[in-house]
C-alpha cells in the first residue's frame, strides 16, 4: 500500500467554479457591468416581442378606398337574359353573367352587337358607346 494508491473513504466536495469562465478573463468576462444581461440565466424575454419587432413598420396615412372594379358585360352576352325585361345586377347573377362575391357594381360595354329589344336597367353602370346604343333601341336606364 503506497500513498498514491489510497481512494479516499468521501470524495472531496469540489469547489464552486471562479467568476469569470469564459472569455475576456476577469471578474465580468465580458458581460460589463449590472443589467439583465449580466446575471446568471437566460434572458427573460416574451416570445411575442421578438415576432413583433420582426414585423416591419407601417408607414405613412393611407385612406383609399377599398372598392371593388365593376364587372365587365357585352352586349352579346345579354341574349342569355331570355325573357327577362328589367335588368338588375342580381338578375345578372342568376343567369350567370356576374358574380356578386367579386363585386356589387355591373358595367355593360358596347362590344358591336345590336341589342334585339328594350330592355330596362337598374343600378348598372355603361360606358358611353354602350349607353348610347341602349337608349337608341328604346331601353331605359335608371
Amino acid at each position: 500500500m503506497q500513498l498514491h494508491t489510497l481512494t479516499p473513504k468521501h470524495k472531496p466536495t469540489k469547489k464552486a467554479p471562479r467568476i469569470g469562465r469564459g472569455g475576456k478573463r476577469g471578474t465580468t468576462s465580458g458581460r460589463g457591468t449590472k443589467g439583465q444581461k449580466s446575471r446568471a440565466g437566460h434572458r427573460i424575454r416574451p416570445a411575442v416581442r421578438d415576432l413583433i419587432q420582426r414585423l416591419p413598420k407601417r408607414r405613412g396615412f393611407n385612406n383609399k378606398t377599398k372598392s371593388k372594379p365593376a364587372q365587365l358585360v357585352s352586349f352579346s352576352s345579354l341574349s342569355r337574359m331570355g325573357s327577362e325585361t328589367v335588368i338588375t345586377p342580381q338578375t345578372l347573377a342568376v343567369v350567370g353573367l356576374v358574380d356578386l362575391r367579386k363585386g356589387r357594381s355591373v358595367k355593360i360595354l358596347n362590344d358591336g352587337s345590336e341589342l334585339t329589344k328594350a330592355y330596362t336597367f337598374k343600378d348598372i353602370q355603361f360606358s358611353a358607346a354602350a349607353r348610347k346604343q341602349a337608349e337608341s333601341s328604346g331601353s331605359t336606364i335608371s
